[in-house]
């Protein structure tokens, strides 16, 4: 018998029968009267903002090692990684996770002290170990360990008497202890899918329709089971292209029939969504006009917890993805992988007490507010809310001079958001499209000092990049540029795809409409992450009739190649990268960003 239930299975159907009929009843009942996630639920969503996105499970109890030895990746993943016996996992990892420590409304404190309005847990991730009460299966933590409380109960209950909207992360479409749930090929005496897409292959047809047995063995009653006795906010479903269409829709479906104004992330099906969400690890964002989208970053490289995996992040690094993602209409749902004790880990803890340190007496410019319609400045970004616009000043200038770039709106003053620095701010008009402002010439806060503009109107702005001689360097990623020809795309954004890609047309291009106040020199690089494929190729950066020709020659992320001073006359100016020199069938350059670093500052 398999690791989802020690029932035999005449008694299994026996009680999925009584847990159906149960859920029935309950259900039309509960939500008879609703009619769907309204626009004011969704605008509540948006305006929270800032998530705590948890992945804790059995798996936390390993820490990120097996027999010993560190796993490279996701910790999470380790049971499929090691291809550990399902029998073993349960002996050696599931009996032995016991995390006494944990305390929800801790972990509740310390989400608001980050400045979070919402929780996400890991009710059931990929391993299939549910962290809660199950009634279908003795494969949970109340039947398994010995901890003898239900975690996701507790959590749940916090969230709510703290204010904070409460969603749970279900796992779906995959399920490695079931015999029908992918990817485990050890368990069950035949091969199971690898890949993703794989019921479109022939080969698979006959496990295709027995991934039905799941299905409804499974994933839809678990499902239900979170949804009738915990009541989420939010369902938060992944991987949605491990089973076919058909599979998950019925799974999505159920899911909002169980509880209509339930929000759903994208990730459940094609087509049904409340919201889109973006690929994992995000480093930079694209421009979109989606309504709602979320991205999930994590502390490390790892989202459960990995004890060897020390790549943490900096505060710096996550308040520019919170302004990234506010600017760009977006929100962020930030991941850490608690301990298997059941603690957070004291590293994420102090990471998660700077940012709020940051954000919440800077929340104003985050929660609740637009995409900004201006283009992305050198010395950082912008945020609006009604008739107030937030200049997020992340590089701040050094001649006590901070020039607002494409704002045609009137302006009736400026001023610094944090009380203590409140006191208006001179200003002038510099030009139809430009305000200078005068500030200090140390930043408040290095993190982020935010300038509030109180507009005498609603925003108008040029999205012109407006090139600026005062800060450290204007980067101009990829992603902020407009791409020309057949093939060329930008990547997901993430720690993998920060950059363009396909570009395999050498007569594909993007270009970026830049403008200058006045003269000025600068050195120009090019940043990007080299690939086998590249190596060789040459690209020519052109602008103000100047042109600087580069050579793919380094493999790795984040190769970064100088390639010359250029003189940007006052003006308005177009700045295009294309292929000089090309081998057939190649992908161009995987570019990250070209970079004016003005030529008095130092080369970074």
């Amino acid at each position: 018998m398999y690791s989802f239930s020690k029932m035999g299975r005449p008694l299994y159907k026996l009680v999925q029968m009584i847990v159906m009929v149960l859920i029935l009843v309950n259900s039309q009942g509960i939500h008879a009267a609703e009619k769907g996630v309204t626009a004011e639920q969704m605008q509540n969503w948006r305006e929270a903002g800032f998530g705590m996105f948890v992945h804790w499970g059995a798996y936390s109890y390993l820490a990120g090692a097996w027999e010993g030895e560190p796993v490279d990746g996701y910790a999470e993943h380790i049971l499929r990684k090691q291809e550990i016996p399902l029998a073993e996992y349960r002996e050696k990892v599931v009996a032995k996770f016991n995390p006494l420590d944990f305390d929800a409304d801790e972990w509740v404190r310390i989400a608001k002290s980050a400045g979070m309005k919402y929780i996400v847990i890991t009710a059931k991730h990929h391993d299939g170990f549910a962290m809660w009460d199950s009634k279908l299966t003795d494969y949970d933590i109340i039947d398994s360990t010995g901890f003898g409380r239900d975690p996701m109960r507790e959590l749940r209950d916090a969230s709510k008497r703290a204010g904070l909207l409460f969603g749970f992360y279900y796992s779906h479409a995959q399920d490695w202890s079931h015999p029908y749930g992918q990817r485990n090929s050890r368990d069950f005496g035949y091969e199971q899918p690898q890949k993703r897409g794989w019921f479109n292959q022939p080969e698979w047809t006959e496990y295709r329709e027995k991934s039905w047995i799941y299905v409804h063995e499974k994933s839809i009653p678990q499902m239900e089971e979170l949804i009738l006795n915990y009541d989420p906010d939010i369902m938060w479903f992944d991987t949605h292209n491990w089973l076919p269409a058909d599979m998950t829709r019925v799974i999505v479906e159920r899911a909002k029939e169980l509880k209509p104004d339930m929000i759903i992330n994208s990730r459940g099906t094609p087509d049904i969504k409340d919201y889109f969400s973006t690929n994992d690890r995000p480093e930079y964002f694209q421009r979109t006009d989606k309504e709602y989208w979320e991205a999930i970053p994590t502390t490390n490289n790892s989202y459960g917890y990995h004890a060897f995996d020390k790549s943490h992040k900096p505060v710096s690094f996550f308040v520019d993805l919170l302004v990234r993602a506010a600017a760009r209409g977006g929100n962020l749902l930030m991941n850490v992988g608690p301990m298997g004790n059941g603690e957070v880990d004291p590293v994420d803890v102090k990471l998660l007490t700077q940012i709020g340190d940051w954000l919440i007496p800077n929340g104003e410019s985050i929660y609740g507010v637009e995409r900004t319609p201006l283009a992305v400045q050198g010395w950082g970004d912008t945020t609006l809310k009604g008739n107030k616009l937030y200049l997020h000043v992340l590089n701040w200038p050094d001649s006590g001079e901070l020039v607002v770039g494409g704002i045609k709106s009137g302006v009736k003053e400026a001023h610094f958001l944090v009380e203590s620095n409140s006191s208006k701010l001179a200003m002038k008009r510099l030009n139809e499209l430009d305000v200078v402002l005068s500030v200090p010439k140390k930043a408040p806060d290095e993190l982020d000092t935010v300038i509030v503009l109180d507009l005498d109107e609603p925003v108008e702005a040029d999205k012109t990049i407006l090139l600026d001689p005062d800060v450290s360097s204007n980067m101009l990623h990829v992603f902020e540029g407009d791409l020309h020809g057949k093939a060329i795309k930008l990547g997901g954004g993430n720690i993998k795809s920060n950059f363009i890609k396909d570009w395999s047309f050498s007569g594909d291009y993007i270009s970026w409409p830049v403008r200058a106040n006045e003269e000025n020199r600068y050195m120009i690089t090019a940043r990007y992450t080299g690939v086998g494929d590249s190596v060789g190729n040459v690209f020519i950066v052109e602008i103000a009739g100047q042109s600087f020709e580069a050579t793919v020659e380094k493999i790795g992320k984040g190769q970064l190649i100088v390639l010359g001073e250029v003189s940007i006359p006052q003006g308005w100016h177009t700045l295009t990268v294309k292929s000089k020199k090309q081998r057939a069938d190649s992908n161009l350059v995987n570019l990250t960003d070209i970079s004016f670093v003005p030529v008095k500052k130092e080369v970074l």
